[in-house]
């Protein structure tokens, strides 16, 4: 496993094919309270559009709701900024996987309300905890 942080994401390089990548990210978002709301197959649309091979890889749009009531709470159209995105796909390796999100903090820093800094560092140790769980299980 491998953890690494950019200027605007969270990730980490798992040896575990494409598929079972996924279905731990799944189930460990739903472990953290987050349903997928929209799930983009990267890999699909690229060949359908362009018709171009691509490496498997998703965008998942995911929501914690009583995350999101709280940030919607405290600013209406913090919904532009919603929800999480995280990304699964195929390392350079067909057994190994990168699984990324979008960082929340860095994410809700663009509204400029301070009030939405308690949500969105909770968001990040639940997201955190997503990527945790993935590496070792």
């Amino acid at each position: 496993m491998t953890r690494s942080r950019t200027a605007y994401g969270l990730s980490t390089q798992v040896a575990l094919p494409y598929e079972e990548a996924l279905a731990r990210t799944r189930a460990a978002l739903a472990t953290e309270g987050f349903g997928v709301l929209t799930e983009i197959d990267v890999r699909e649309t690229l060949k359908k559009k362009l018709d171009v091979e691509f490496r498997p890889y998703v965008i998942l749009g995911a929501c914690n709701p009583p995350l999101a009531h709280q940030a919607l709470s405290s600013e209406l159209e913090i919904g532009l900024l919603l929800p999480c995105n995280l990304i699964v796909y195929q390392g350079e390796r067909r057994d190994e996987s990168v699984v990324a999100a979008l960082d929340p903090v860095e994410q809700l820093k663009i509204s400029g309300n301070p009030e939405l800094g308690e949500v969105a560092r909770e968001v990040r140790a639940r997201i955190e905890r997503v990527l945790s769980t993935v590496a070792s299980a």
